[in-house]
């Protein structure tokens, strides 16, 4: 029986090897006469006069006048005309398995650090499709994250996907860093899109640690590689987290940023001859952004709880891509510079930022004193420009009176210390310490 089918496979397979010549290089595009190939295939080129093992991968990504458009992988100063494309026939696939965990590797799936790949290794496409979503369990349990303002005041469950939206330099990495640390997921997968290189290995070692890493895997895409790299490394970091989660387990995804995967695709699609559209991003910015983002989520196995980074402009929270990706998540969490100067770490603004889920997730004690504490926050910030410049009488409202004594010790219960571990039980029953007694 096993005889039988295995010659069926052999009788399957296609034994032909299809080549093409490169005609015209024209900016980041390749176009190339031949070879016979599909939208997302992958090719090999050889340049001319150089050895195989310095052959450029590159991706099929359109056709111009019966000559095919390639992207690659990789630098092209070797290229020529003339040079040999070969078809693989098939799409990215890279390695995932167990022995993955603690390595840090870039967007084909291999080591960075030289290290070879275990053998015992099951090979995934990079593009899937997102489950059935009727295959999709509802969210119900709670997941903790170790950080006290994300926990009691927009508590997330497993399965959800947040974005983490903010300008440069107000504390994306680090608060990535605090959640690797400390959550209580199974597995974490980060995925680095267009870091500096200083600075991939600085998050490693330093917000992330050797805690966070042994129960991680790091996908790699530093900012000189080219644009289909970065598109590559935010969909290998989905697909690996896809195959744990097919596995049983709760994995946490992080991607910082889903802003750079925008703009390497707005690269990408300008090279076609796309038009620009919303403020210079092409429309198939606008497709592949739900592609990407829904494929993460719960399936009938596990779970993968994301959080995408979204890097605004000028701190514009409505600029198209942040509106995007903000209409396709299950949440928000604001990061505010003005907090940020004012030495509140994390420079979470609980008032701008919402858990879609919460509702579902808290108990109503819980609930009712997150509540509570906005609701002094937004009366404290309403009154605040009468406060400082002393407009403001004592005893003119009870209301404000109450804001102005509770909101100190709120946000001495928002700060925390990148080292600090607070458990989401601890975090709750402090909340509610807070809005009963004013204490915690």
């Amino acid at each position: 029986m096993k005889l039988s089918k295995l010659a069926q496979k052999i009788a399957s397979l296609d034994t032909f090897k299809r080549y093409g010549r490169i005609k015209r290089v024209v900016g980041l595009m390749i176009e190339s006469q031949g070879p016979e190939a599909s939208i997302g295939d992958v090719c090999v080129i050889y340049p001319n006069g150089s050895a195989k093992d310095k052959a450029i991968r590159a991706e099929v990504i359109g056709f111009k006048d019966e000559m095919v458009v390639l992207m690659p992988y990789a630098d092209i100063s070797d290229i020529s005309p003339g040079s040999l494309v070969e078809s693989l026939g098939h799409p990215l696939a890279i390695k995932v398995g167990p022995s993955l965990i603690g390595k840090v590797v870039d967007s084909m799936g291999e080591p960075m650090d030289g290290s070879s790949l275990s053998k015992t290794l099951t090979s995934v496409g990079t593009e899937q499709s997102p489950p059935n979503p009727l295959s999709r369990p509802p969210i119900s349990d709670r997941l903790e994250v170790g950080v006290r303002a994300i926990d009691s005041m927009l508590t997330v469950g497993k399965g959800q996907r947040i974005g983490i939206f903010a300008g440069s330099g107000v504390g994306k990495s680090t608060l990535l860093g605090m959640i690797a640390r400390n959550t209580k997921a199974d597995l974490n997968v980060i995925a680095l899109i267009g870091e500096r290189g200083r600075e991939v290995r600085e998050f490693i070692e330093r917000d992330l640690g050797p805690e966070g890493r042994s129960r991680s895997i790091v996908v790699a895409a530093t900012s000189d590689q080219p644009a289909l790299m970065r598109i590559k490394g935010a969909f290998t970091a989905t697909a690996i987290a896809e195959y744990f989660r097919d596995k049983g387990l709760n994995v946490m995804l992080m991607m910082d940023s889903v802003t750079r995967v925008a703009m390497a695709q707005r690269e990408v699609g300008l090279a076609v001859g796309e038009p620009p559209a919303t403020k210079g991003y092409t429309p198939s910015v606008f497709a592949i952004m739900p592609k990407l983002l829904e494929r993460t989520g719960t399936n009938d196995f596990g779970t993968i709880t994301a959080f995408y980074t979204v890097l605004v402009d000028g701190d514009d929270m409505n600029e198209p891509i942040a509106d995007a990706v903000r209409g396709i998540l299950d949440g928000h969490i604001v990061l505010d510079r003005a907090l940020a100067n004012k030495g509140q770490y994390p420079a979470i603004n609980v008032l701008k930022s919402v858990s879609r889920l919460m509702s579902h997730l808290a108990s109503e004690e819980h609930k009712q004193a997150a509540i509570h504490v906005r609701d002094m926050m937004s009366t404290y910030l309403n009154s605040e420009d009468l406060i400082n410049i002393g407009a403001y009488k004592k005893g003119s409202s009870a209301e404000i009176d109450r804001a102005i004594e509770y909101y100190p010790k709120i946000i001495s219960y928002l700060k925390q210390r990148t080292d600090e571990k607070v458990s989401l039980e601890e975090s709750v029953a402090s909340l509610i310490q807070l809005a009963e007694k004013g204490e915690w």
